[in-house]
């Protein structure tokens, strides 16, 4: 079977998402990752609609890419305009990109009562854009817009549209769910009827048309990945679509569930096996970039994809893995998570130890005694299962491993307000390290933020490794709300270096006392992690 082609578009379609934003250097950096993954298509913007996307193309210029061909997007001629007049089509040419991407309007909808175009001339703006393309040298992506819902309604205009892009020499042809409400059965049923109408009308057979087939979905059902797999087995060779879905609305087809969906489950040739395992830290790194927080559900990448929790799917997977994974998770970049929480048995227990490296039955604490105290601990409050450096800490308390790098004398935090100035908050703590005390003060941004600066400050001296660690979520949720303000708190801090992300826990009836605790923690298992 023919290989399949990628299209990343998550340089422009992907930073339409709410909140999501890339410089031109930043959208670079991706570009060259994605290169180094094998994406074979980087659609990097629209140089005609801002200068930044113009920017990244000429930054794109310096970068000698291994195994894509970078693509500017844009659409056809406005209506009643020579092509080389055009400004849009002027800037597409300006990018000097091997592949020039163009939409075009497919829904008579659009055309008629959006654009107030007619018919003949929306066919006429599709083929002399694409020819114009052409003539200049350019490899040309035609996107059908608003496709599927263009077929429902008008399916002979919609196939014209396609006719005069392929007249004019598009090498590709995409059918755009533009609106994402298409099921997968009508994607199945449009793909065959296209091909066979295009087979009908170049007089050859559906797998030997002279343009290739592509898809291109978005997620308004949820129903993108399923989508853009349906197409694939209805035909479609070039599949679009974004790292962790990004995209406006509810976003764009997920190119971290298509491609090992393409590779492992269909065997389907598009990255290689290799490349393919670098899925995982692929996704953290555009999720970073894009600053956004990752999706611990999102399938193969996410932090939960391969989590088991039930002391009864711990205890079949140590046997036989398959017994509760689809697949190895290493293959995508993954890795298996086993959670401690009050479900937990005590295999649990000892997968988890072994997974985090400490050695169980010192001190008389065996897997069964450690759930016991693990589900006693949990009904006062911790969450152990979205918490591993803290377990590890607990384990090694338990088992007489722990060997703390410093020590908390005595802190004291400070709030000031008055009425014409916000908030302001200043720690002062005092620490020992192998019996050498140290006194320091900081301000920050509120009380933690401040205590967090006044124990960083005290400890550089002593680690400056710490210069690497940063906390990137902070979350506080109260126990038992019945109890007002005198509830019990529990305070959840992740926390990351360059090659790691970690999650600290701490409970208390009072705040800066929980919060103290999961700061503590997570600083204690970063410095672990380097003295190994």
């Amino acid at each position: 079977m023919e290989p399949i082609i990628l299209y990343d578009t998550t340089l422009r379609d992907g930073t339409q998402g709410e909140n999501i934003n890339f410089s031109a250097m930043e959208k670079v950096q991706i570009a060259k990752r994605l290169d180094d993954f094998g994406i074979h298509y980087i659609e990097g913007g629209w140089p005609g609609s801002n200068p930044r996307d113009m920017q990244f193309f000429d930054l794109a210029q310096e970068v000698k890419f291994k195994n894509t061909r970078i693509t500017a997007f844009g659409s056809t001629r406005k209506p009643g305009i020579d092509p080389a007049d055009d400004p849009n089509l002027i800037a597409l040419l300006k990018a000097n990109t091997p592949a020039v991407a163009i939409f075009g309007k497919t829904w008579d909808l659009h055309i008629k009562q959006v654009m107030n175009n007619t018919l003949k001339e929306n066919l006429a703006m599709i083929k002399e854009s694409v020819a114009y393309l052409k003539e200049n040298d350019r490899e040309v992506v035609y996107d059908a817009e608003h496709f599927f819902d263009g077929f429902k309604e008008n399916s002979n205009y919609a196939l014209e549209t396609l006719f005069a892009a392929i007249d004019a020499g598009a090498e590709f042809i995409v059918p755009c769910d533009t609106n994402g409400g298409s099921l997968p059965s009508e994607i199945e049923s449009i793909i065959n009827e296209v091909r066979r109408r295009l087979a009908e009308k170049y007089n050859t057979k559906p797998d030997s048309l002279p343009v290739k087939i592509g898809i291109h979905t978005h997620n308004d059902s949820g129903l993108a990945v399923a989508n853009s797999i349906q197409a694939v087995q209805s035909g479609a060779v070039m599949v679009q679509g974004t790292i962790n879905g990004y995209g406006e609305r509810c976003g764009n087809a997920d190119l971290t569930s298509i491609i090992p969906i393409l590779y492992y489950k269909m065997n389907r040739e598009c990255v290689t096996r290799e490349n393919i395992a670098k899925l995982k830290p692929l996704s953290r790194f555009v999720s970073e970039t894009a600053n956004m927080i990752p999706l611990n559900s999102r399938p193969f990448v996410g932090k939960s994809a391969f989590a088991h929790k039930g002391g009864i799917h711990v205890s079949a997977i140590m046997k036989v893995s398959r017994a509760y994974e689809h697949m190895e998770p290493e293959l995508v970049g993954n890795k298996r998570r086993v959670l401690v929480s009050d479900l937990s048995g005590k295999r649990n227990i000892e997968y988890k130890a072994k997974e985090l490296g400490v050695e169980l039955g010192a001190n008389g604490f065996d897997s069964r005694k450690i759930v016991t105290e693990v589900k006693r601990m949990e009904q006062e409050g911790y969450q152990f299962d979205v918490a591993d450096a803290s377990f590890k800490i607990l384990l090694e308390k338990f088992t007489d491993q722990y060997r703390p790098l410093f020590e908390l004398k005595s802190f004291r935090v400070h709030i000031e307000k008055d009425a014409d100035r916000p908030c302001s908050a200043h720690a002062t703590i005092k620490i020992s390290v192998e019996g050498k005390e140290e006194i320091t003060a900081a301000e920050g941004d509120g009380p933690v933020s401040a205590l967090d600066n006044a124990l960083r400050k005290a400890l550089n001296k002593f680690y400056p490794e710490l210069k690497a660690m940063r906390l990137i979520d902070f979350k506080v949720r109260v126990i038992d709300g019945r109890k007002g303000t005198a509830a019990r708190v529990r305070v959840f801090i992740e926390s990351r270096d360059q090659d790691n992300i970690w999650s600290t826990i701490g409970v208390s009836e009072d705040i800066i006392e929980a919060s103290w605790h999961a700061l503590a923690e997570s600083v204690h298992y970063k410095l672990s992690m380097q003295k190994q």
